[in-house]
Formats: C-alpha cells, sequence, structure tokens
C-alpha cells in the first residue's frame, strides 16, 4: 500500500502548491514556450498520479526478477493474495473503478469538447461565407463590424478574420504585425493546447490547479504568439496593435484573437526590455519538467524495484504452495 499513498500524497501537494509555485516564476513569461511546457507537465504529472495511485491499488507491488517463470508464478501468487479477503478484492475493485473512471471522464471531455468546438467553427465559417469578404492584400477574411477585432479559426478550413473597423483603426505595419500574431496561432496548433486545458477543466471542474492551468495557459499562447509577431515586426508596432484592438476588440468562442483580457499585460511585456531565459536555465527547466512528469511513475514501480532485492516468495510459502 506504500505507492498508493506516496501517489496520493504527491498529487495532493502537486495540486496545491504547483499553481503557486508557477504562478510566481516570472521567467514563465520569458520564455512562454517553456511556460506551455510547465503548466502541460503539471497537469500531466497531477492525472497520472492519481491514475497510477487507483493502479497500484488495484494491481499489487510484484517483485522484479529475471526467471521468467518465477515470476509468472509470483504475479499469481501476488495477485490471487491481494484478491482473497474480501477487504482486498473491495480495495482492489475500488482502485481500479477509480483509475477507469478518471481515464474516461478526460477522455469524454476531451471527445465532447473537440466536437462543440468544431461545430461552433463550422457555424461560424458557414456564417462567414455569406457575410464576409476575402481581402487579397492580407489573405484574411473581412467583416463589417464596428469593433475592431482580429481572430482566427483553427481546425481544416483554417481562417483569419478581420473586422472593417480593424482595418481602419490599424495601420499597414500593424495589420502585417497582427496576421502574424494570428497565423502564429495557425501553425502552432495552439488551439489544441487550450483544449486540452479546457477538457481538464472540464472534467475537474472544482480541482483550482486546472483552472489555474487553463488561465495560464491562454496567456502564454498568446504571448508566444506575439514573439512570432515579433520576428516580422518591432516590438512597440505590435504592442499599439494590441493596445488598438484591445480598446473594442471580440474574439467569438472557439475562436483565438489578438486582443482579449490578457493584452494590457502583453503591452507591458512588449514595451519592457527583452530578457531571454538563456540556454543554462531553458535546459535546468527541460530536466525540471522531464522529473515532474517522469515522479508519478517512479512512485508507482518503486515498491516493485524494492522489493525485488527480496526472496519472491518465503520459504515457508514455497512449501504450502507445493
Amino acid at each position: 500500500m506504500t505507492a498508493p499513498a506516496v501517489l496520493t500524497v504527491f498529487a495532493v501537494a502537486l495540486a496545491l502548491l504547483g499553481p503557486a509555485l508557477l504562478s510566481r516564476t516570472s521567467w514563465l513569461e520569458r520564455s512562454p514556450r517553456i511556460g506551455i511546457a510547465a503548466w502541460q507537465a503539471l497537469s500531466v504529472s497531477l492525472v497520472s498520479a492519481v491514475v497510477l495511485a487507483g493502479l497500484s491499488l488495484a494491481v499489487p507491488a510484484i517483485p522484479w526478477t529475471t526467471d521468467l517463470a518465477e515470476f509468472i508464478r509470483t504475479c499469481a501468487m501476488t495477485i490471487v493474495a491481494q484478491y482473497s479477503t474480501p477487504g482486498g478484492a473491495i480495495v482492489s475493485a475500488t482502485g481500479a473503478a477509480a483509475a477507469l473512471a478518471i481515464l474516461a471522464r478526460v477522455v469524454y471531455c476531451v471527445v465532447s469538447d473537440r466536437t462543440l468546438a468544431a461545430r461552433t467553427r463550422k457555424a461560424q465559417l458557414d456564417a462567414l461565407a455569406l457575410i464576409a469578404r476575402p481581402h487579397l492584400r492580407y489573405d484574411a477574411l473581412v467583416v463589417e463590424h464596428p469593433a475592431a477585432a482580429a481572430y482566427c479559426l483553427p481546425g481544416r478550413a483554417r481562417q483569419v478574420v478581420l473586422t472593417s473597423a480593424a482595418l481602419s483603426a490599424l495601420d499597414h505595419s500593424q495589420l502585417l504585425a497582427v496576421l502574424a500574431h494570428e497565423r502564429a496561432h495557425l501553425r502552432g496548433r495552439h488551439d489544441l493546447i487550450l483544449a486540452a486545458a479546457d477538457a481538464l477543466q472540464h472534467a475537474f471542474p472544482r480541482v483550482a490547479a486546472f483552472r489555474i492551468a487553463r488561465t495560464e495557459l491562454g496567456r502564454l499562447v498568446e504571448m508566444l504568439a506575439d514573439d512570432n509577431a515579433v520576428r516580422h515586426s518591432d516590438r512597440t508596432t505590435v504592442a499599439t496593435a494590441l493596445v488598438r484592438l484591445a480598446e473594442h476588440g471580440v474574439t467569438p468562442v472557439a475562436a483565438l484573437g489578438a486582443g482579449g483580457e490578457s493584452a494590457l499585460n502583453r503591452v507591458r511585456r512588449l514595451i519592457s526590455p527583452v530578457r531571454p531565459l538563456g540556454t543554462g536555465r531553458t535546459a535546468v527547466a527541460a530536466l525540471a519538467m522531464g522529473v515532474l512528469v517522469a515522479l508519478p511513475l517512479f512512485f508507482a514501480i518503486a515498491p516493485a524495484s524494492a522489493a525485488g532485492a527480496m526472496a519472491p516468495c518465503p520459504a515457508g510459502e514455497q512449501s504450502l504452495a507445493m
């Protein structure tokens, strides 16, 4: 029962402390790509810990051995011993049911959210086909609307959409910066990053860690798109475009827009001195994320590895088994 207890404690600690530590880490904004990976690693590690805790209850720790016949016999005896008592059977069945329920809940929310998003995007594309006109110079669709907005619709028929107010509010260089921002969303498939976070938030609405992760990922994917836009335009141009879009900007459901609630913080970031994270810190962050994802699996298999140093079955039990 060591592995389930350790995994449960780890999951609780991760859910309570992980978001607070990541939210206070300023280097996430200095490298949005690393920041996105960090929040994803936190979410994956948390789900893995809970699932593996349930599986550890369902399947007892079996000592490792290089003797295949001995390993099979030990597996059989250990599992029989686990399920031979009513208490052991109830605990094991509860663990298996919990693990399967969590996995089923996540899969259901992923499929449900993706289906809804696809339907919403299709409805928006159908509407755009009736009211939008193509802008050949900017390779985007233009709709008549009094609010300045720019957004993209991901998916197979991906499109960048500008409102007529955005064309009036932004000059040529600012429009190019906004278009680079939106196309970065499409190339990077940032919608999939947010879809996974949405699914976890919907699957476990009472777990604050997933809600915070979704909010932070929403900010970071916008910052990552800003950084891509800066490769084509200067930072002042991108920041000015964000300010003008944020004044009256709107973004439809299932779309990714250059404006939004995080625009002010992103403008401050763009006009601040550039502080790259650096190769050394990037390597350390990547190593830390790898360890975070691997820890649940380590906690799950460590008892079996430790038991491998002992005899698979005491001598007395071997004689009784014969």
